[in-house]
This record gives C-alpha cells, sequence and structure tokens, in this order.
C-alpha cells in the first residue's frame, strides 16, 4: 500500500536522524516533504523525530491532507498565522532541544526566523540526509519512472512525425508537450531543448525561431513527467538534411563513449570511473575539451537529483539506483550531438530503460 511505502521512507530517515543524535529533523523542501508523505502540495514543514511526526501547513491543504497521508499529525494554520511561527509552536510543544534543518534548502533568513521563534532550540545544519535516501528508487518509484520513458518516446514519435521544414525549433517544442498531456501525463519534465544545426552546440539551448529547414540536423533533449510526479530525459539526434561526414564522424565518437559507459555500470563502479569510460574515448579521438559537463545524474522526483556521474563525483552505483548517461561533443559554429538514455541500476549490472533508436542508421529522420 502506498501509505506502508511512505512510512518505510520516514522510517530510513528516523535512523539517520538518531545517528545525527537529533531530536528531530525540519524538512522544509516541498520535494522531500512529498517523497516522505505523498502530500503534493506547497508551503508545508513535516517535522520529523523519534517522539515527533506533524506536517505543518495551512488551511487550503486540510482536506488534500486527509485525502493523500491519511492518519498523519497535522498542524494546520490559518491566513493570520506564518508557518514559521506555527514551526516554533509545534517544535515548543514536543519540546525539542536539538533540531537539524536542511541546510541546502534553507536559506539564512528562514534560519534566523527559526531562531526566533524556537529560541529553546538548538538548530543544526544538515546535508542531504533525504536526498541521499531518494538516490535508491523502490519499485514504486521505478515504475512512474518507467511510465514518463513511455510517455516521452510516444510524444517523440508524433513530434517527429509532423516535422516539416518550416516549423520553428519552438513549435516542435510544443508539439511535445501537447502530445505528452495527450497520451496522459502531466507535462514535460523540463523545458525541451529542440536546437536546429549551430544552436546544438549550446547544451542548454533554449528553442527559439530557428526553423528546421535551416540546418540538417537537430537535437531533441526532453523529457516527460508522470501523473505520478516522476520524470525521464532523453536526447536523440534528428537528421533532417544530408547525413554528412562531419556529423556521422561526431555521431559515432559520442555513440561509442555512451555504449561504453554503459557497459561499465554495475553496483559498486565509482561513477567517476564510469564518466572516465566515456571521457577517455571522446578525447582519444581528438574532442577531449569538447565535453564539459558531467556524463550523468540521477532523476526522479526531480530531473537532477544524486547520484552525479562527473570527474569529481564521490557517488557509487547501488542497485535501484537510475540515472542518464549522455556524453556529447559540442563544436561552437557548427552544432553538437549529445545522446542521453535512462539507466537503471540492477543487482547484475544495469537495464536501459530507454529504447527510442540509437544506431546511426536507425537515427529518424524528419
Amino acid at each position: 500500500m502506498a501509505a506502508d511505502r511512505f512510512l518505510t521512507r520516514r522510517r530510513k530517515l528516523l535512523a539517520k536522524i538518531r545517528a545525527e543524535k537529533l531530536d528531530a529533523l525540519l524538512v522544509t523542501s516541498e520535494v522531500n516533504v512529498t517523497y516522505l508523505t505523498g502530500f503534493t502540495g506547497d508551503s508545508s514543514y513535516l517535522l520529523l523525530g523519534p517522539d515527533v511526526e506533524t506536517l505543518i501547513s495551512d488551511t487550503r491543504y486540510d482536506q488534500q491532507i486527509q485525502e493523500e497521508c491519511p492518519g498523519i499529525e497535522t498542524y494546520i494554520r490559518d491566513s493570520s498565522e506564518k508557518i514559521d511561527v506555527s514551526t516554533g509552536k509545534v517544535v515548543g510543544k514536543a519540546n525539542l532541544r536539538k533540531v537539524g534543518f536542511e541546510s541546502e534548502t534553507t536559506s539564512h533568513a528562514q534560519w534566523e526566523r527559526f531562531q526566533k521563534h524556537a529560541e529553546q532550540v538548538d538548530w543544526v545544519a544538515t546535508s542531504q540526509l533525504v536526498e541521499k535516501l531518494r538516490m535508491v528508487k523502490d519499485a514504486s518509484e521505478v515504475a512512474e519512472i518507467r511510465r514518463a520513458v513511455e510517455l516521452a518516446e510516444r510524444a517523440f514519435r508524433m513530434m517527429v512525425a509532423s516535422l516539416h521544414p518550416n516549423m520553428t525549433e519552438r513549435e516542435a517544442s510544443f508539439e511535445l508537450e501537447d502530445a505528452i498531456r495527450r497520451f496522459g501525463g502531466e507535462g514535460v519534465a523540463f523545458h525541451s531543448i529542440v536546437a536546429v544545426g549551430d544552436r546544438a552546440a549550446l547544451p542548454h539551448y533554449y528553442p527559439g525561431d530557428r526553423r528546421i529547414a535551416e540546418a540538417d540536423f537537430l537535437l531533441v533533449d526532453w523529457g516527460a513527467l508522470s501523473p505520478g510526479g516522476y520524470r525521464s530525459d532523453l536526447t536523440r539526434v534528428i537528421t533532417t538534411g544530408r547525413l554528412s561526414p562531419k556529423l556521422e564522424k561526431v555521431y559515432k565518437v559520442v555513440l561509442s563513449a555512451q555504449e561504453a559507459a554503459i557497459a561499465a555500470m554495475k553496483p559498486g563502479a565509482a561513477c567517476k570511473d564510469v564518466d572516465a569510460v566515456a571521457r577517455e574515448i571522446i578525447k582519444a579521438a581528438g574532442f577531449g575539451n569538447n565535453f564539459g559537463h558531467g556524463l550523468g545524474h540521477g532523476i526522479g522526483l526531480e530531473i537532477h537529483e544524486e547520484p552525479r556521474m562527473s570527474p569529481i563525483s564521490e557517488d557509487v552505483l547501488q542497485p535501484g539506483m537510475v540515472v542518464t548517461v549522455e556524453p556529447g561533443i559540442y563544436l561552437p559554429g557548427w552544432g553538437g550531438v549529445r545522446i542521453e538514455d535512462d539507466v537503471l541500476i540492477t543487482k547484475a549490472g544495469c537495464e536501459v530503460l530507454t529504447s527510442v533508436p540509437k544506431q546511426l542508421d536507425e537515427i529518424p529522420t524528419a
């Protein structure tokens, strides 16, 4: 049952809270609150400890909380009371003395307000206690990511079929979002990247008014948001004209790097070592200075999660992690090639969740 899933997550977090020798943790990240409780609203905190479990919210969400996370204790404030005041009251009632807060998502101003409204508390900065739990997905999360992948792939096929020479990058991105929603998704996982020709040299390009016919290829980086709030992230190159020798050469290098990296992915593999596998292939081909970002990242409730695969990562792959593998080569003035798949780490190795063709002779054409 869903309630059991969220209870299991809170129990795992409690073990971390005890290990940190805290009376409780104040969870202020909306994504982390959702992960721990199932509540999908905003402007709400979770106070969790061995002797306290309270969701601090407001009257807008009273009924929603009852429906989404029945049985959890709540403190519902009205419009005359700020959430920091409510937090102080809940902390005071629980007689807590040492409370952790999420340092990555708590501003200095928030921290000052916590101190003001709970003067008796020693507020302790913590780092990624919940995020480290979120790195390893349970079966329900993997199922949601699979659904997000399926939605993205169906939408991509529809978008490719709709392409025509006069279509702009922006219009193509609209086609992707519309198709995802028509197939039952909540929308795109992030702002889609549709980049014609030389614009593909910008890894985080925002679609503009360039038309498909202005170059012989375009790069599409897109993903879907599943009904349950999980995300996918894919990248493919589409040929829209003659396949040039340069595109063929660059593409083969990137594909070789990606396939080698995926082959190296298994439980216990260091993320920086997997990154190095792809990076060395690109470097050996003479493009080492043209691959500037990390090899990949975790996906889930957010589009960028732990773990990270990069030269400076200290993360190690574990069963249940879902990560992107996205090497790229970017040549200013010409364009770029990036190939990206979503990969689940399994007990035996890994499983590529995405299935859109990526061999050079199978690249979708417009």
